[in-house]
Formats: C-alpha cells, sequence, structure tokens
C-alpha cells in the first residue's frame, strides 16, 4: 500500500490594504451593494484621504480609515466635539506653518513680481489660519443670540407689530375693537356730540356798533357795482 501524501495548507491571501471590502446582503446584487456603499461620507472622506495621503506611504488600510471616519462621526453626534476641535487646531497650525514658509521666500525674492506673489499667497494662508481660529472659537464658545420681539409705534394711534402675521392681526383688532366705546362716551344722544373745548368768557356788545342802515351807504357806484344793482 502507498501512503498518502498529506495536502499542504494553503497560503493564506491577504486583502489588499488599499481596495475597498464591500459586504453584499444576501438579498442584493453587487451593483447593488456598490450604489449603497457609494454615498456613504467616511467611505468618500476614507478615499479622498488615500488619495492624497501619499506621505503616509503604500501600507495605509483604506478600510481602517473609513472606521476612524466613522467613529469620529459617532462621536460628533453624541455630542463630543474633541474630533472637530482638535481638527480646527491643526488645520490652524499648518495654515501658520505654510504662512512662514512662503513669508520667508518672499524675502528672499529678487523681483518684484515674485515678491508680490509669494507674499500674497502667504497672507492668503494668514488669513485662512485667523478664519480657522474663529471657527474653533465659536465652536468651543457658542454666542449667545437674543431674538427681541420689536414694536414701532407711530406718533398717531397707529401700531406696527414686527411679528407674524397671524399674532399683529389680532392685536390691531383688538386696538380698534377698544376704540369704539371710547368715541361712543363722547355723544350725549343720538345726533348730539360734547363740545370739548373749554368754556370762554362772553363779549358784551358795542351799542354804537350798529349794522350800516340804508341811508348811509355810498351812492357812489362803479359800473360793476351798477350792472349788479340793476340786475337785482
Amino acid at each position: 500500500m502507498t501512503a498518502k501524501k498529506k495536502a499542504k495548507p494553503s497560503a493564506v491571501v491577504k486583502p489588499d490594504p488599499g481596495v475597498l471590502q464591500l459586504v453584499q446582503a444576501p438579498d442584493e446584487t453587487p451593483a447593488q451593494t456598490v450604489g449603497r456603499i457609494a454615498p456613504d461620507p467616511a467611505v468618500n472622506a476614507g478615499s479622498v484621504m488615500q488619495s492624497y495621503g501619499s506621505h503616509l506611504g503604500s501600507e495605509v488600510d483604506l478600510m481602517s480609515m473609513i472606521g476612524a471616519i466613522q467613529g469620529a462621526t459617532r462621536r460628533v453626534k453624541a455630542g463630543d466635539l474633541s474630533d472637530l476641535e482638535a481638527m480646527l487646531v491643526s488645520q490652524a497650525t499648518a495654515l501658520q506653518a505654510i504662512f512662514t514658509n512662503l513669508a520667508r521666500r518672499a524675502q528672499s525674492q529678487q523681483y518684484q513680481r515674485n515678491l508680490e506673489a509669494f507674499l500674497g499667497l502667504a497672507l492668503k494662508a494668514q488669513a485662512q489660519s485667523r478664519s480657522t481660529i474663529t471657527a474653533l472659537v465659536d465652536l468651543k464658545y457658542p454666542r449667545q443670540v437674543a431674538f427681541v420681539k420689536q414694536a414701532n409705534i407711530s406718533n398717531g394711534p397707529q401700531q406696527v407689530n414686527n411679528g407674524s402675521f397671524e399674532a399683529s392681526t389680532p392685536a390691531c383688532a383688538h386696538a380698534a375693537e377698544k376704540r369704539i366705546p371710547e368715541i361712543k362716551e363722547l355723544e350725549v344722544s343720538d345726533g348730539q356730540w360734547l363740545d370739548t373745548r373749554a368754556p370762554r368768557t362772553a363779549i358784551p356788545t358795542h351799542p354804537n356798533l350798529e349794522a350800516v342802515g340804508k341811508g348811509h351807504r355810498s351812492d357812489k357806484l362803479g359800473r360793476k357795482g351798477q350792472g349788479l344793482t340793476e340786475r337785482l
């Protein structure tokens, strides 16, 4: 009898760290699996980091980066913003380094055009660093915003409330209904109104100042006056 040869153990194939590994559901086709994974923000961010991460070497695990991004997303949803704070601090520091490098290179230029080009890029990096620091401060210490309802009152009996139409319309209608009884109180009876003026002292008549009689009128009439007399 011949002895059976022992089978050699098959070599374990390690997955490529730079390849995206998809888990297909039982009721999905390969195309549906790709369509489900494609809009994932963590997958998109990981692929971009892989494209720009040449300084990290070729042995960067894509799935590990995607898992790290998904973990940071879960912490942000839970209210932990430490990852975002660290990101903004890192970006502000990197932009400050870019500004320093470009400013030093601008100083060593001999031509005006090159000096302006490097100095302009340096100032742009400096502005971006300042904006990043401002965003970090707003994230760390949110501003308190107070919403105050404002009312514009004119000199007359008109009031305009800055608010919604539903809130201002009943107020105006109530004000109009309130003024109606106040106006009616000025009436003594139907068709008669109270005299709101202050009482005055009667002025006595002068006996010598009487109406001009017919005999005291002037006999001289102009042409217009004659014509008027004839018509009368």
